[in-house]
């Protein structure tokens, strides 16, 4: 807990300015997650469109729920129409079913399904708008001032929008008060029904020590990671958003961590000002020559 208060203080004595959430460009972020300290910040600050990256929330508000006793991962929670009705990424469960809340967790995590969001959101509120007043309200508790949420699985709404920095805080919050629910985000697939669902974050368990968190896309946000990455006892949390393509979102995103990692392993006292150039020189000499095999796909996740 104090660690995750040092980060929030840290963040806090930057400057704030206000900016349009259709800000050009992208928006980085790097920081320590042992020491809070921020290791690299490009237009950090800057309002975008969360897409998916809402769900963090959302299960962050879930695993205080299971640690608490409201819920556990064996309840059954009912499929709503309205739930139903969420698309286009989805569980597909129809109306009036039942799905447990560990299945819901990973479809989620995996398959980043807004029904399952809306599930989850209608069974810790009255409904998914009040869901959302929690989801902003929590977000304050835990330094994310510039957030602001309106449902539980980030589809698109213009007054739903959030900053690198702020979603930083949101993962080093899941990392250090959800230990035992973090290794939930290594997951590469989950089965339900019958069928077999995939990841769409192909960084995790690569040479880096990727292990998790979480993707997200829509035609206004663009391409979005908050991703987490170990090597011994250090381990950075980057956050990455408005790219144009998977490709280029996870080749900086990895870059970003690999020069991050490298510069806390051979330094006791971090110099921002030559790793942040150490990596702009890198991400404008080396956005072909990253190895990654995966092309980009559509998503609406």
């Amino acid at each position: 807990m104090y660690i995750l208060k040092k980060f929030c203080l840290t963040l806090l004595c930057t400057s704030l300015f206000a900016v349009s959430a259709q800000a050009s460009g992208t928006s980085s972020i790097v920081i320590d997650a042992k020491s809070g300290n921020i290791l690299y910040s490009n237009n950090a600050e800057e309002l975008r469109y969360p897409a998916s990256l809402t769900k963090l929330m959302t299960l962050y508000i879930t695993f205080n729920a299971l640690e608490s006793g409201k819920l556990k991962l064996t309840d059954k929670l009912k499929v709503s129409r309205t739930a139903a009705s969420r698309s286009p990424s989805k569980l597909g469960a129809p109306a009036g079913s039942y799905i447990d809340v560990k299945t819901l967790i990973q479809a989620l995590i995996v398959k980043s399904a807004n029904d399952c969001a809306t599930v989850l959101a209608e069974a810790l509120s009255p409904s998914e708008a009040e869901f959302a007043e929690l989801m902003t309200k929590t977000a304050r508790k835990l330094g994310m001032h510039r957030t602001t949420f309106k449902n539980a699985s980030g589809l698109p709404n213009s007054a739903q929008k959030t900053t690198a920095k702020d979603l930083a805080i949101l993962g080093a919050a899941i990392y250090h008060h959800f230990p035992q629910y973090y290794p939930m985000f290594s997951l590469t697939e989950f089965q339900y029904n019958g069928t077999t669902y995939k990841t769409h974050n192909y960084l995790l368990h690569d040479s880096l020590g990727t292990d998790g968190m979480k993707t997200g896309y829509t035609a206004a946000s663009g391409f979005n990671i908050l991703t987490s990455a170990q090597q011994g006892n250090y381990r950075v949390i980057a956050v990455t958003l408005g790219h144009k393509k998977v490709k280029e979102r996870d080749q900086d995103v990895s870059k970003m961590m690999e020069l991050s990692l490298n510069h806390i392993r051979k330094n006791q006292r971090v110099n921002t000002n030559s790793l942040k150039s150490a990596i702009n020189s890198s991400l404008k000499s080396t956005k072909t020559k990253t190895a990654y095999n995966h092309t980009s796909r559509k998503y609406r996740r």
